[in-house]
């Protein structure tokens, strides 16, 4: 089956799968919203309880969240692991509030976060995978994918966040791989990746930041922190891939000398 035949066709969903809430923002029901954010539900009513998140609007018996509730979620996470107390960030978002520049922190974190991932989702059935991959997928592959995060499954119907990577497992499927060792490989890349993301964040935090932090940062100094994020975007994907690129050239020619001395 091919793939390009496999997608939901609901262009105006978010990658979560929540409908868009108009203008092209999208929003999130309380679920989706909490995993986003890497928060507790629970936590959310806390919040608004405090002061510290605004309420959600309504549809009928639907809450829904906005991308700003997201933001401030996440920037109330950022502050309580570095230390700070519910009233303290109550205290502190009432004061950028006062002085207008919590619109500018937000602002900064939606474009720091943003745009990193532009991925085409593709939704099947369990019946379609398993035609998609052949006798060789199991259970269990399905249940690692899951774990690792290259698929979401929600009953009979299971996600691709990405199409890249799904045509990517099928082309190394049909060339003879067996799916496990692919995932094994996929959950090697993976940790690398984190490693050299951590490598990015620091160097950016450590230089274009500095020490102060985004809350002590003047208009002008969160608008060269913004270009130097907009600016650093590609060229952190072009650095790896051509790395990367560069390393498969040499192992690729070391491999094939080495297959022509066996063969002698």
């Amino acid at each position: 089956m091919s793939t390009e035949a496999q997608t939901d066709g609901r262009a105006d969903e978010t990658a979560d799968g929540t409908p868009d809430g108009g203008g092209g923002r999208p929003r999130y029901r309380r679920e989706d919203v909490a995993r986003a954010a890497g928060v507790k539900v629970r936590n959310l009513r806390y919040y608004q309880e405090r002061g510290l998140l605004p309420p959600p609007r309504r549809e009928g018996r639907i809450a829904w969240y906005s991308e700003d509730h997201l933001t401030r979620l996440r920037l109330i996470s950022d502050l309580l692991g570095r230390g700070y107390t519910v009233n303290g960030i109550g205290e502190l978002l009432a004061a950028w509030e006062q002085g207008g520049g919590l619109s500018q922190l937000l602002g900064l974190e939606r474009e720091m976060t943003r745009d990193w991932v532009q991925e085409e989702p593709v939704t099947m059935t369990r019946a379609e995978l398993r035609e998609l991959f052949g006798p060789g997928a199991t259970a269990e592959h399905t249940r690692r994918a899951a774990e690792l995060g290259y698929v979401r499954l929600d009953g009979d119907r299971v996600t691709y966040p990405s199409r890249r990577l799904l045509e990517a497992t099928v082309t190394l499927v049909r060339q003879g791989v067996p799916l496990g060792e692919i995932l094994d490989a996929a959950d090697f890349v993976q940790g690398r990746a984190a490693a050299l993301a951590d490598r990015f964040v620091a160097l950016f935090r450590r230089h274009v930041i500095g020490p102060e932090g985004l809350g002590l940062l003047s208009a002008s100094q969160l608008d060269h922190v913004r270009e130097a994020v907009a600016a650093l975007r590609p060229v952190a994907g072009e650095v790896v891939a051509t790395e990367f690129a560069r390393a498969m050239g040499r192992r690729v020619e070391a491999e094939v000398a080495e297959l022509l001395r066996t063969e002698q």
